[in-house]
């Protein structure tokens, strides 16, 4: 599988964090939703969010309440880069030039990746949320090239 499969748009199947003590964990909750984009010239960007999370009270971005923020920032993920692909060892990186989380911007995230019939699922290494280590796991389903 090349760079050439990636190409399209993706939206969210599952989204779950297998964590160090064995437990499951849906970060966003088991109804999340998002899409990811690949595209032909190496270029991508990708967005899940909580699927339940509550509007601000007031209808400005800038005058949420912190807490109303502060829900909102934690129910939603995204960035956008470039990638590559690396067939031998089955992995995708994603080479951040924005994101939602300021710390990552300008890293490589990598990515295992598995294509079945109409779905990709990515996975990462251990990583650490919320104080806790765990594996995440995407399962995307193709919905354009």
């Amino acid at each position: 599988m090349g760079k050439d499969d990636f190409v399209g748009t993706w939206k969210l199947v599952s989204y779950e964090v297998r964590r160090s003590d064995g437990q499951v964990a849906y970060p966003f909750g088991r109804d999340a939703i998002g899409v990811i984009t690949y595209d032909m010239k190496g270029n991508m960007s990708v967005q899940v969010m909580r699927s339940d999370r509550p509007a601000f009270a007031v209808n400005d971005f800038q005058k949420g309440t912190s807490e109303e923020v502060r829900t909102a920032f934690e129910g939603f993920s995204a960035y956008f880069g470039t990638y590559d692909v690396n067939e031998e060892e089955g992995t995708v990186t994603h080479h951040l030039k924005g994101c939602w989380f300021p710390n990552w911007i300008g890293s490589d995230l990598i990515r295992f990746f598995e294509f079945s019939g109409n779905r990709l699922t990515l996975r990462t290494s251990s990583i650490q949320v919320g104080g806790v280590v765990g594996t995440s796991q995407l399962i995307w389903e193709r919905m354009s090239t």
